[in-house]
C-alpha cells in the first residue's frame, strides 16, 4: 500500500474496496511502528476516516425514523395499478445439466422396472 499524498491503494485492491488497510498496509505499519503503541494509532491513519468513531457518531447523531406496518402504508393507485413483467429469461444462459459418472464404491441400479 502506498500513500502518494492524493489518494492510497495497494495492488491488492482491498482498500479500493473497503476502505480498510490491508494486510500488506499493517505489516509494512508493524515493521515501521513495532507493536507498539505508535502502530494502534497509525492504522487510523492508513484507514477511511467513515471507520472513524466521529464520524459513527455523526451518522447516527439525528433520530431515525421506523418504517410503519405495511397495513399503514399509503400507496397512490397508479402505482397499485402498474403491472410489472418479470425478466425475459434466455434458456441458453441456464446451468448445463453434467452426467455424473459412477465412482468405484457406487452400486450399479438398473434404469428398467422389472
Amino acid at each position: 500500500m502506498f500513500d502518494n499524498g492524493l489518494e492510497m491503494s495497494c495492488s491488492c485492491q482491498k482498500f479500493d474496496l473497503v476502505k480498510i488497510s490491508c494486510e500488506h498496509a499493517m505489516a509494512a505499519l508493524r515493521a515501521k511502528y513495532g507493536d507498539g503503541e505508535d502502530y494502534g494509532k497509525s492504522i487510523y491513519d492508513y484507514s477511511s476516516p467513515i471507520y472513524k468513531a466521529e464520524s459513527y457518531l455523526l451518522v447516527y447523531s439525528e433520530a431515525i425514523n421506523m418504517v410503519p406496518p405495511e397495513a399503514e402504508w399509503t400507496v397512490p393507485q397508479e402505482s397499485v395499478d402498474i403491472k410489472i413483467s418479470p425478466p425475459l429469461y434466455d434458456p441458453k444462459l441456464e446451468r448445463k445439466k453434467v452426467k455424473r459418472t459412477k465412482g468405484v464404491g457406487d452400486t450399479f441400479k438398473s434404469k428398467r422396472r422389472n
